[in-house]
């Protein structure tokens, strides 16, 4: 499933990145787990979770939420929330922007 959302951040420090800024970020999750009743969960409830998350981000600042928001601290973040309301395994990957992301596993 993907969804999308619109942040804006900073990266302290950062020759390139340390000015304000914002991202279009895709965020993909592929669920894994013992099909029942033939699917692992409904995308209907899958839907509602991921957007349940991302909602608390959407048009905000990451700067807010992370000391330093590079998309790999963007991933875990929203992995934890996630796992918080999964009761299975998935794989997150987050955009930022075209050909640039991080991934992530839980279990």
């Amino acid at each position: 499933m993907t969804e999308y959302i619109d942040c804006a951040h900073s990266l302290p420090a950062h020759p390139k990145c340390g000015a304000l800024h914002g991202h279009t970020y895709k965020v993909e999750i592929a669920v894994e787990g013992e099909a029942k009743s033939g699917m692992v969960i409904d995308f209907a409830d899958l839907k509602q979770a991921v957007r349940g998350v991302l909602a608390d981000y959407d048009h905000r600042s990451w700067n807010d939420f992370l000391e330093y928001p590079s998309v790999e601290n963007i991933c875990m973040l929203l992995a934890g929330k996630l796992k918080e309301r999964l009761a299975f395994s998935f794989t997150l990957r987050v955009w930022e922007g075209h050909g640039k992301w991080a991934e992530l596993g839980s279990s």
